[in-house]
């Protein structure tokens, strides 16, 4: 098995670009969401060579310490917003550029500066110690997908899931996930878990409401997801292998922080929990 993972960095930056909203918004770059179909979006993005490593090491000027690598999964949804190309890409790729383009400025992690989606079954889907999955309350994971997947956490990889909500999703969800991982237990995670303190002090798990909410003041849920929660996967050494971010949206505060409409409260909260688990992931 072969991960790109170092123990190396340093974080050296707290949230001061963030608590600074004029000014983040001033020096956000200008992305926009790519609204072409699925095989053209890809086609254009990465001239076929999603996921593929010379592509990727090419693109970037070489190898780097932390990839924001995106999984690409098999779902029955494929409605608006996302143009066809399937839940996984909700926010994409705005919202994993500009996550980057906060972590570096938070930390000194090496990291690439594109988005970095790759497909379960793929090989090479190993070399990256951390996997970003949402909207996982359409997901349909096909036999290979799941071999890929269960490969993938096995050999010490780690999954953080977001933006879904309510407990039709939560069923669908908790479904394939066990097809993954049949022998392991869902579990609350709870504050005191280092991931919580390992740089950013988290007391609190805040609702993160998606942009319209979010704009609008209306209420931070959505469907019957009233209350936020961490979940956890471990295996039976106690590793930490799935983070579940459930009725919470944290790719929407990351995609949107910039917009002076989005509360700020909701995009601090997000950062700090995904440079945490960043952390945890590239440490433990």
């Amino acid at each position: 098995v072969e991960l790109w993972r170092s123990r190396s960095f340093l974080v050296v930056a707290g949230l001061g670009f963030l608590l600074g909203g004029a000014s983040l918004a001033r020096d956000l770059p200008n992305l926009s969401r790519d609204t072409a179909p699925a095989e053209e979006a890809i086609r254009q993005a990465y001239g076929g060579y999603i996921g593929d490593r010379n592509f990727v090491i090419n693109r970037g000027n070489g190898l780097h310490e932390f990839y924001f690598t995106r999984a690409i999964y098999s779902s029955w949804n494929r409605g608006y917003g996302r143009r066809g190309r399937g839940s996984w890409a909700t926010d994409w790729p705005k919202a994993d550029v500009q996550f980057l383009w906060g972590l570096k400025r938070l930390t000194n992690i090496d990291a690439y500066d594109f988005d970095n989606p790759v497909t379960l079954d793929n090989p090479d889907l190993r070399r990256y110690p951390f996997l970003y999955m949402l909207e996982v309350g359409a997901m349909q994971l096909s036999p290979p997908e799941v071999e890929g997947l269960r490969d993938y956490l096995t050999a010490g990889g780690f999954l953080f899931v977001d933006d879904f909500w309510g407990t039709y999703e939560w069923q669908v969800f908790e479904h394939e996930i066990h097809k993954v991982l049949p022998n392991y237990e869902i579990v609350e995670l709870p504050l005191d878990h280092a991931l919580f303190s390992n740089f950013y002090v988290i007391e609190e798990i805040l609702q993160v409401p998606n942009v319209g909410n979010g704009r609008s003041g209306y209420g931070t849920w959505e469907q019957d997801g009233y209350v936020p929660h961490v979940r956890a996967i471990f295996d039976d050494d106690g590793r930490l292998l799935v983070l579940i971010n459930w009725n919470t949206d944290l790719g929407d505060a990351w995609e949107w922080a910039e917009d002076p409409w989005y509360p700020l409260t909701y995009s601090n909260f997000a950062y700090q929990m995904a440079v945490n688990a960043i952390i945890y992931a590239m440490s433990h």
